[in-house]
């Protein structure tokens, strides 16, 4: 069992996010953090990758709990929609806690 003591001084690396440490994971999370819901396209084509590629790692993420995944039309057309859940904003905001605090020194 640790101490409150011993969790303090644990090294921030310890506090990075498994599922984050995969570039395209990293970005798309970065890409829709700071929006309500964000359509695959317009995230596809800001992380300039392939359909396949941001739909397995929005897969991994949604099966982590980070990312919601939402499947709708507009109009005849299908869209996918990307949003957080309240677990992934808050592995986010641990994450860059971890790493501001690692470029810090710590």
């Amino acid at each position: 069992m640790t101490t409150a003591q011993e969790n303090q001084d644990e090294h921030p690396r310890l506090k990075l996010s498994d599922q984050l440490a995969h570039p395209v994971r990293f970005s798309l999370v970065a890409a829709i953090a700071g929006t309500d819901e964000s359509e695959f396209a317009v995230v596809r084509d800001h992380l300039q990758v392939s359909d396949s590629v941001l739909s397995r790692q929005a897969s991994q993420l949604e099966t982590a709990g980070i990312v919601k995944v939402r499947k709708g039309f507009v109009g005849k057309r299908p869209r996918t929609w990307f949003s957080l859940t309240s677990e992934g904003r808050e592995t986010w905001e641990r994450h860059l806690a971890a790493l501001r605090d690692i470029a810090d020194g710590g």
